[in-house]
Formats: structure tokens, C-alpha cells, sequence
């Protein structure tokens, strides 16, 4: 058990096991974009691990671009989503995974699936490694899915609780 903020967080999800779904994921995008490789949207900042570990098992000559919102404050979601920093790449006519760390309630990539379209790409899917069901308030189709987990708060491998726990190697569960 760790502690974040005076709060405990249980073991959920170990490093081996995160490396496993990386693979997986980073596979099938070769296999789908072998003959016209995408460009890779990171959601900051909680997928940066993510995207680092995946970009480098990805065996095609990727592109990669950044955006980054907010709509979380502790461990609840706003309700609002806060555009912190644009697309500004150009992607018309490009294929365009968006590669997140969690998708929850679905309204951060609704947004940013909207403002993606804008942009007229060839085509847009979603890279997800965690998906939250239960949380679910705008349905959200995730191509290429590391893990379903319960609606609980966790934190590591790129998710933070206030600021702190990005930098766990592995993904722990707030304890109830």
C-alpha cells in the first residue's frame, strides 16, 4: 500500500502486466496502419507514459502531437473540460489516433474528437489504455483498449491524484 495526499492506494495493475497491453495495442496499430501510418494525438498529461512505451514499440515511422485538458479536481471529475493547450498540427487528411490514458466519463474525448474532426482527418480512433464503463456519460468508441476497470480513482503509469503518482511505474486503486 502507498500513500497520496494522506490517502491509501492499493497495488492494481503491476508494470509486466501494463507492458503486456502495450504490446497488444502497439501491434494491432502496425497491423491496421502498416501501409499509411498514423499520427499519434497524446492527451496530456496523464498518457505520456503511455504514449512513450507504445511509440517505441510501434515499428512504422509515426508522427506524434500533444493537447492537453483538464476536467478533473482531486479525485472527481468537474464536469467541465478545460482546453489547456490546442492542436496545432496539421492532420487533414491523415489518420489520427488519439491515445489517452483513461477514458471515464467520455466528455474530455468528446471534445477533443470534435476538435479533431474540425481538422478534417482521414480517419480518427481512439487509443485507450484504461476505460472506465460505469462512468460513462458520452459514449465513446475506443479502437484499441488496454484494460476495463471499475469506477474507482487510481493513480501511476501517467495518472495523477492532484499533481502526484504520474511517475509510478504501475497503476494503484484508491483502497475503500
Amino acid at each position: 500500500m502507498i500513500f497520496i495526499h494522506n490517502k491509501p492506494f492499493i497495488p492494481y495493475l503491476d508494470a509486466i502486466t501494463i507492458q503486456g497491453a502495450v504490446d497488444r495495442i502497439a501491434s494491432q496499430i502496425c497491423t491496421d496502419y502498416a501501409d499509411e501510418p498514423p499520427v499519434l494525438l497524446s492527451v496530456l498529461n496523464g498518457s505520456f507514459m503511455f504514449l512513450a512505451d507504445l511509440v517505441r514499440k510501434i515499428d512504422l515511422p509515426v508522427e506524434m502531437s500533444f493537447m492537453k485538458v483538464a476536467s478533473y479536481s482531486g479525485i472527481s471529475s468537474t464536469g467541465q473540460v478545460q482546453i489547456q493547450l490546442g492542436l496545432g498540427d496539421e492532420i487533414k487528411d491523415r489518420h489520427v489516433i488519439v491515445v489517452e490514458d483513461i477514458v471515464d466519463t467520455g466528455r474530455s474525448m468528446a471534445v477533443i474528437q470534435n476538435l479533431v474532426l474540425q481538422k478534417k482527418p482521414k480517419s480518427i480512433a481512439v487509443a485507450s489504455l484504461l476505460h472506465k464503463p460505469d462512468a460513462l456519460l458520452q459514449p465513446v468508441e475506443i479502437k484499441y483498449l488496454g484494460f476495463t476497470i471499475a469506477d474507482k480513482f487510481v493513480v501511476g503509469y501517467g495518472l495523477d491524484f492532484d499533481g502526484l503518482g504520474r511517475n509510478l511505474p504501475e497503476i494503484f486503486q484508491l483502497k475503500d
